[in-house]
C-alpha cells in the first residue's frame, strides 16, 4: 500500500455511494433490471427498461469494479459491484431469451414486427407493449448490449452460462449481421429525420453493428 492509496478509496469511495444510491438500490429485485424512470406522463411510462439505457447505465458499475479490482481484487465491494454488473446483464439477456423466436424470424424476414423489443417490464423482465405498439427494432440497442456482453466476458465477467445462451448469443450475431441493409427506427426510437415512424438505415446502428 502507497500513501496515495487512501486518497484513492475516499475517491472511489465517493463515486461508489453514488451509483450504489442511483444505480444498484433501484434493480429489481426479480428481473435485475433497471426503471429508466418513475415517471408516468402522457407520452408513456417511463418506469419500464430500455434495453439501451440499461446497458450504459450499468457501465459506471462495471468501470468503478474495474478501479476497485486493480485496487484490491478481493474486497467486498469489487465482488458486490461485478455481481450487479453480471445480475443486469443477464436480465437482459433473459428478457431478450423471452423473445427467441422473434429473433429467429428477423433473420429471413427482416420485418420491423419481429424486431426484439427495445424496452421490458423493469420488474418481470416481460413485454410491456405490443410489437406495433412502439419503436422496438433498434439495431444499436442489440448491437450495444453484445458488444459490452463480449468486453465485460473478455474483462472476467461470467455472463452466459449454459449452451442455451451460447445459442442464443450467437443468434444475435446473426441478427445483427446485415445491418447495414436494415431499416430500423435507430437511437432516438422515431424512425427516420421527419419523425413519422417511418423506419430508415441510421448509421448509429451500422457502426455500433460494426463495433460489436
Amino acid at each position: 500500500m502507497n500513501a496515495q492509496t487512501p486518497d484513492i478509496e475516499a475517491r472511489l469511495g465517493h463515486w461508489y455511494d453514488h451509483i450504489d444510491a442511483i444505480f444498484l438500490k433501484r434493480l429489481s429485485a426479480e428481473a435485475g433490471l433497471l426503471p429508466a424512470s418513475t415517471a408516468k406522463t402522457v407520452h408513456g411510462d417511463y418506469a419500464h427498461a430500455w434495453v439501451r439505457d440499461n446497458v450504459y447505465s450499468i457501465l459506471g458499475a462495471w468501470g468503478l469494479a474495474c478501479a476497485y479490482r486493480r485496487l484490491d481484487p478481493g474486497s467486498e465491494r469489487t465482488s458486490l459491484l461485478e455481481a450487479n454488473v453480471v445480475r443486469l446483464m443477464r436480465g437482459l439477456l433473459s428478457a431478450m431469451m423471452g423473445q427467441a423466436d422473434k429473433v429467429e424470424r428477423f433473420k429471413y424476414t427482416q420485418d420491423p414486427l419481429d424486431g426484439l423489443h427495445a424496452k421490458y417490464d423493469a420488474a418481470t423482465g416481460k413485454p410491456v407493449v405490443g410489437d406495433a405498439h412502439w419503436g422496438h427494432l433498434q439495431i444499436d440497442a442489440t448491437s450495444l448490449f453484445l458488444l459490452f456482453l463480449a468486453q465485460m466476458t473478455a474483462g472476467g465477467l461470467t455472463i452466459v452460462e449454459t449452451a442455451d445462451e451460447v445459442d442464443f448469443v450467437q443468434n444475435l450475431v446473426h441478427y445483427i449481421g446485415p445491418a447495414y441493409r436494415i431499416a430500423d427506427y435507430g437511437i432516438w426510437e422515431r424512425g427516420r429525420k421527419s419523425n413519422d415512424g417511418v423506419v430508415e438505415i441510421n448509421a448509429s446502428s451500422v457502426g455500433i453493428a460494426k463495433a460489436a
